[in-house]
């Protein structure tokens, strides 16, 4: 069944594509992605889960304004000029809020007109996958031809696995039966899999997707381990960036991506979706106050929320890359985490330090759509829409006009 499948969708994407290793006149599309962080709360939370008799107090900040600041600024993506918005799924700790990525965007797709829609990422082990092919084909349907970009992971929150009664350790396996199942949702009026942790009858969708419908072309899968690179390449998705590792390694890890696409399934090259936090001042001097501050805390939040300083992570099947990280992560302070991350790869500065970054991003990855992060860690709504706004008048109309740099070759 699983090879059978491949071989159709294989065989159709042969028909879809083009070349893709050079575009010029074709140009870079800009989108912002919300996460909803309560970033103020962790001490908090963590307090409460280590002490079940803990004082409940008030967060400092509640969860309610957090949610309304982030619909305010998804209110500015289409007047403002970026081409799409995105959102990513997680759950139970301050880390981010949206639960339900879909659901969020649904909310755009009825507040705006032109822009189109992506998740980085719905982390199919946590889900059914029917369930998850349905809701983007409603999805699809609601923004009726725009762009829907569907971003899977397999996710690395223990919390999260054990708040959903997931076993972690069956998180590779899960994912690959569950792409599995929604590609045949999306190709198959009716259709049927017997695996391991799947077991589905002959059934069909309603409303089936639409006849122009675009999602089994646009799944991505994102990467964090160098392991996870291969998978995305034999399944056939394309590669969603969200860096942890500087560009050029990136860029080494797309050039082999693209290397297996061709010489084991005669595929042509696919471009990337890179994601960048974002802070954009008058001045680099202004940027790089506010953006290690920020970005720092974001790294941090990403610490408390993975329990990089746990051990789990070093003991867990398929994770051994993230053991090696976490490794790696305790013995730096914690303050670093951001520095070392999010200042080196990410995008800071006056608008022409961030156009020239950008550039750079486009030169070294060839990316056809570049989203962005605008508010993190306890970033203060107003900092986020100033920042958002003034890449929106200074760094879009630019970075928009870019050309599709060259695909790094193998």
């Amino acid at each position: 069944m699983r090879a059978f499948t491949l071989g159709l969708i294989r065989t159709a994407a042969r028909m879809m594509e083009t070349n893709t290793i050079a575009h010029a006149g074709v140009a870079m599309k800009i989108g912002v992605t919300l996460f909803a962080q309560n970033y103020t709360d962790w001490e908090r939370y963590e307090a409460a889960e280590a002490d079940a008799s803990a004082s409940p107090n008030p967060p400092p900040i509640h969860d309610a304004q957090i949610m309304r600041e982030q619909m305010h600024l998804g209110s500015l993506v289409e007047p403002l000029g970026f081409d799409s918005i995105w959102t990513i799924e997680h759950h139970f700790t301050p880390y981010t809020m949206i639960t339900n990525p879909l659901q969020f965007l649904s909310y755009f797709a009825g507040t705006t007109k032109r822009i189109g829609m992506g998740t980085m990422i719905v982390v199919l082990p946590w889900h059914d996958p029917v369930q998850v092919a349905e809701q983007f084909i409603m999805l699809d349907h609601m923004l009726n031809g725009r762009s829907l970009k569907v971003g899977f992971g397999r996710g690395l929150g223990l919390r999260e696995y054990n708040g959903l009664r997931i076993n972690m350790e069956e998180s590779r396996e899960r994912f690959k039966e569950a792409l599995d199942v929604v590609r045949l949702a999306l190709t198959e009026e009716w259709f049927s899999y017997e695996g391991t942790h799947y077991q589905i009858p002959r059934t069909t969708l309603r409303p089936q997707p639409r006849p122009d419908s675009k999602l089994a072309e646009n799944l991505y899968i994102a990467w964090g381990s160098p392991q996870s690179m291969p998978v995305a390449a034999h399944e056939g998705a394309k590669p969603l960036f969200i860096p942890q590792r500087g560009w050029d390694t990136h860029r080494n890890e797309l050039a082999g991506y693209n290397e297996i696409r061709q010489n084991d399934h005669g595929l042509q090259p696919e471009r990337p979706t890179a994601v960048c936090w974002v802070y954009c001042a008058e001045t680099d001097a202004e940027a790089h106050e506010d953006a290690s501050r920020y970005m720092a805390e974001y790294g941090d939040s990403a610490m408390r929320h993975y329990q990089f300083f746990g051990e789990h992570l070093q003991t867990t099947k398929g994770y051994e890359y993230y053991g090696q990280i976490a490794k790696a992560a305790q013995s730096r302070p914690p303050e670093t985490q951001g520095e070392d991350i999010y200042i080196a790869n990410h995008i800071w500065g006056s608008p022409e330090t961030c156009i020239e970054k950008l550039r750079h991003v486009n030169e070294q990855m060839g990316t056809d759509d570049f989203i962005a992060v605008f508010s993190y860690g306890s970033m203060p709504l107003e900092k986020a829409e100033k920042s958002m706004r003034l890449f929106a008048e200074k760094v879009l109309p630019v970075a928009q006009g870019f050309d599709l740099a060259a695909l790094p070759a193998a």
